[in-house]
Order: C-alpha cells, then sequence, then structure tokens
C-alpha cells in the first residue's frame, strides 16, 4: 500500500526563504526571484516583441488558459454566468487571452450539456463576450490595442457527454486498454473511421470562419487533456491514414490547418498542448482510511508493454516522461505557422496531478503522490527543454519563426508564483505565464503583482478542486470556497453534500 507523503502547504511557507528551503528538501530545480516587482522593472510587464498576432503586438507576459464552462444554454449559448466570467477575463489585465473558453465545434462534441458551442447560430452571444472581455479590460487598463484574444476549438473525444451531464457519448481516435474500461468504450463503432474525419475536420474549419467574423484574433487547436486531437497524437495502433506513423498521426492538424487556408482564411493559430503524458493512475485500492482517498498509483501496465497508447511517453517505461516526439511536433506547429503553444501535461480525467497539482484532489481523483511542487517543476522543466530546443533550431535557420510558449501548472504555486514567473520569463525559459483556476478565485493575481508588487492572499486559489468536483457532478463551474458568487448560491451546500458523500 502506497502511503501518503506528509504535505507542506504553500500558505504555512512565510517567506521566500522558507520557500526555497522546501524547495531544496525536494532536490529540484524549481527557481524564484526574491521580491515580486512592480512596473517597468517587472519582467511580467515586458510586452512581447518576438511575434505579432493579427499585427499586435502582446502587451505583457501574462496569459489565460481556457477553461471548460458548465453554465451555457443547452444550445451552447451564452447566459449571465458566462458573460460575469469573461467580464472577468478582461479584468484580469492579461495581454493574451488562450481561448477565454473551450469551445466544441458540433453539438455531439461537447463534454458536457452546456458548453459552449461555436456555430452559426451563436455568433451573436460569442461577438457579445468578446465586447463584453474588451470593454472590461479597456475600463481595468486602458487600451486593447496590445490585447490579444483567441477561441479555442475542440472535440472532447473520449469524454464527450453532450446530452446528459451523467451519461458518456464517447468518441475516439484508438481504442486504449485502461480507458476504454473507464469511460465505456465497448465498441469499434465509437472509433472515428477515416472518412467521418473528413466532417470533423471541415467542422474547425468552419469554427475558425466563425472565430474570424466574430473578431478573434486566432484560433487555439485543442491538442491537449486526452481530447480527441491530442488523442490522435497517441494513436500508434491505429490503422489507416490517421494512425501509426508521426507523419499520419499529425495528418489531422495540419489538414486542418490546410483546410482554414484554403478558405481564404488568414486568422492567426495556436495550439495547446499535453506536452507529455504518463499512464493513466487510480486511487490506491489497499488505502483504506475512512473519508480520504488513496494517494494515486499507476493503473496496472505491464501486460500492454511497449506502451503504444499515448504521447510525450515512454513505451518502455509509462510512468517516464519521453519529449522525442514533442521536439518533432513543435517544430511541425513552427512549419505550419502556428504562432502560439500555451503548454500543459495529461489529462485530468486520468491522471490529474501531473497536470493541475492541487494540494486537494478533485471527488474522482486521488491523493497527489508525491509533493505537487515536483509537478510544477516537471512542467516547467518540459517548457524549457521544449523553448530550447526549437532556440537552437531557430539559431540554424533564421527564417524560421518559432512560436510563443506559454507556461502552465503553476496555480500550485499561490504565494510564489510571481517569484516564479518572474524567474521563467527573464531567463527564457517560457515567453509568458498563464493561469487557469486560479483567475476564478483572483481574476487579477497577476496584473495586481505589476501593478502594486503584492497579492491579496485571502483571495489566493488554495487548489481545492472544488471548481473540478462541482461540474463533475453537474454543478456550474466556479470557485465556490473564494468567489461570493458561488459561495451563497444553493450549489455550495449541494457541493458540500456530494463532497460528503464522496468522503463516506
Amino acid at each position: 500500500m502506497a502511503e501518503p507523503f506528509k504535505l507542506i502547504r504553500i500558505p504555512s511557507l512565510k517567506s521566500v526563504a522558507d520557500f526555497r528551503r522546501h524547495v531544496d528538501s525536494l532536490g529540484i530545480p524549481l527557481f524564484c526571484e526574491d521580491t515580486i516587482l512592480a512596473g517597468a522593472t517587472s519582467p511580467l510587464a515586458m510586452p512581447v516583441s518576438d511575434v505579432r498576432v493579427q499585427g499586435k503586438r502582446i502587451g505583457n507576459r501574462l496569459a489565460l488558459h481556457p477553461m471548460e464552462g458548465w453554465d451555457a444554454t443547452t444550445t451552447g449559448g451564452v447566459t449571465d454566468e458566462v458573460r460575469r466570467r469573461w467580464r472577468r477575463f478582461g479584468q484580469s489585465g492579461a495581454k493574451l487571452i488562450c481561448g477565454a473558453e473551450a469551445m466544441a465545434v458540433c453539438p455531439s462534441g461537447r463534454a458536457n450539456p452546456n458548453q459552449l458551442i461555436i456555430s452559426r447560430g451563436n455568433e451573436g452571444g460569442l461577438a457579445e463576450l468578446l465586447e463584453i472581455l474588451k470593454s472590461s479590460h479597456r475600463e481595468h487598463h486602458g487600451t486593447t490595442d496590445d490585447l490579444v484574444v483567441g477561441f479555442q476549438l475542440t472535440h472532447s473525444g473520449r469524454f464527450c457527454r453532450p446530452n446528459d451531464k451523467a451519461r458518456g457519448e464517447p468518441r475516439v481516435a484508438f481504442r486504449h486498454p485502461i480507458l476504454d474500461r473507464k469511460f465505456q468504450v465497448t465498441s469499434e463503432a465509437q472509433v472515428f473511421a477515416d472518412g467521418e474525419i473528413l466532417e470533423l475536420i471541415d467542422h474547425y474549419v468552419q469554427a475558425a470562419g466563425i472565430a474570424r467574423d466574430v473578431g478573434a484574433d486566432f484560433v487555439d487547436l485543442k491538442h491537449c487533456h486526452g481530447y480527441l486531437l491530442h488523442e490522435f497524437l497517441g494513436a500508434h495502433n491505429r490503422g489507416g491514414r490517421y494512425g501509426g506513423s508521426f507523419e499520419n498521426r499529425t495528418r489531422i492538424l495540419r489538414e486542418i490547418i490546410a483546410g482554414i487556408r484554403a478558405s481564404g482564411n488568414r486568422i492567426d493559430l495556436g495550439v495547446r498542448l499535453s506536452l507529455f503524458d504518463l499512464v493513466p493512475f487510480r486511487p490506491d485500492p489497499a488505502y483504506t482510511v475512512p473519508g480520504k482517498l488513496g494517494p494515486g498509483i499507476p493503473e496496472p501496465f505491464a501486460e500492454y508493454l511497449p506502451y503504444r497508447y499515448g504521447f510525450g511517453v515512454s513505451p518502455e517505461d509509462p510512468t517516464r516522461i519521453d519529449l522525442s516526439e514533442t521536439f518533432q511536433f513543435v517544430q511541425l506547429c513552427a512549419s505550419l505557422g502556428v504562432k502560439i503553444l500555451n503548454t500543459t501535461a495529461g489529462s485530468p480525467y486520468y491522471n490529474p496531478h501531473i497536470q493541475r497539482p492541487a494540494a486537494y484532489p478533485p471527488g474522482d481523483g486521488y491523493q497527489s503522490p508525491n509533493d505537487p511542487l515536483m509537478d510544477v517543476c516537471r512542467q516547467v522543466d518540459a517548457v524549457h527543454q521544449v523553448k530550447a530546443y526549437l532556440t537552437a533550431l531557430q539559431s540554424q535557420d533564421p527564417s524560421m519563426i518559432a512560436p510563443l510558449f506559454v507556461s502552465s501548472g503553476l496555480s500550485y504555486l499561490q504565494e510564489y508564483l510571481p517569484h516564479v514567473a518572474q524567474y521563467l520569463v527573464r531567463q527564457g525559459w517560457t515567453d509568458l505565464v498563464g493561469v487557469g483556476r486560479a483567475v476564478l478565485s483572483y481574476p487579477t493575481m497577476l496584473s495586481d503583482a505589476i501593478e502594486k508588487g503584492s497579492l491579496q492572499p485571502r483571495s489566493i486559489c488554495r487548489t481545492f478542486s472544488d471548481c473540478t468536483t462541482a461540474p463533475r457532478n453537474g454543478l456550474v463551474s466556479g470557485c465556490y470556497p473564494l468567489d461570493s458568487y458561488y459561495s451563497t448560491r444553493s450549489e455550495y451546500q449541494k457541493l458540500k453534500e456530494i463532497k460528503k458523500r464522496i468522503s463516506g
């Protein structure tokens, strides 16, 4: 039985010196600066000069990650909850909005029945959201001339629940011996046929046209978290045009981009990419402490070696990452004109500790198998390696335009996020630092760092994972512990009851 480690919680570290001592005790290379710098002296305040998006220079080094909403209408339209969230995105001060919210390219591709759909019927609502975001940004931060906003295009694939929050309707790129059992994939009919993929590509091309018409600066072609396009990258055992070789597994990306360009659409392109993956994890079934999930352990995988069911994972030992194909993929992205690479890892559905390190696990997860700072460091290091790889290629071929890198997985740093972020940008380990769930409780966290040199501790996301547990149980998305908009709703009591039931 795996025993949980003793977690040293970030708020208990009262100074940068305490934080460094704890990092040193873990033996990991996670570096930070001594103080939060305000104003023009902050590396986070510097505009991005390397790459322009729709002719615009991104005004600072702050980015917002796209998140999945559970509170649109059942036709994928806008509600007051969605409007409020986009208003806060604009308030954040981030000059790069990496998709804001995941938008399904077709109704059947939704991860829940209340996810936004990017369709002609929803154009008006999407245009309204964009204007809400920009108006809020102008009100709080002045000009939007240096604000870049993208729409994230997605198909949820294995995790589709388009009609009922409690019923999966998975469509997959390939059969997975571990995930099929967990997500009710029982038939070859659930695997996308090559002919169906042509229709799927057309959905992406049409969605990109809508994004352009509404006024988005770029589209993010989502290749992360086990969703469909990410799953195609791991389709080693799939036959036909879209599986097997690296060329075939990346064909769908190439054909989507070719279709966008053939349509005359010059919108800029981004990709949110899980740089690496690991085998799915589960709570240790031998751990029987009442009221607590077991520590995460890998699902049994010995009978599936060599492991050919993922991307950025070692086929010999799927508890280890392997970036060899990741290097190939980001080089391909550069050749295809992708301007933004928003990085992440793994999947929140089957190994959440590597993707969004947290002090408290979601209700359908497990206790972290190690100090979450180790998982933060792993993402930081992967971004550093991949960016350095492209920088080296660019030095050999100055005509190559390398995409901008956005770091991820940083919310767990809490008070010390600005200190680490400053280091990463100053050292050139990343171009921009992104936050996702942290913006739900504290929209202006990083702009406060730049403008005031300090944070409001009571507003900082403490990685309670309620923003995951609630929607996984059919409730609207939001920060229930720290945002009074949600903590005063009836759903908050329901969430408490759900968590009590889960904990036994």
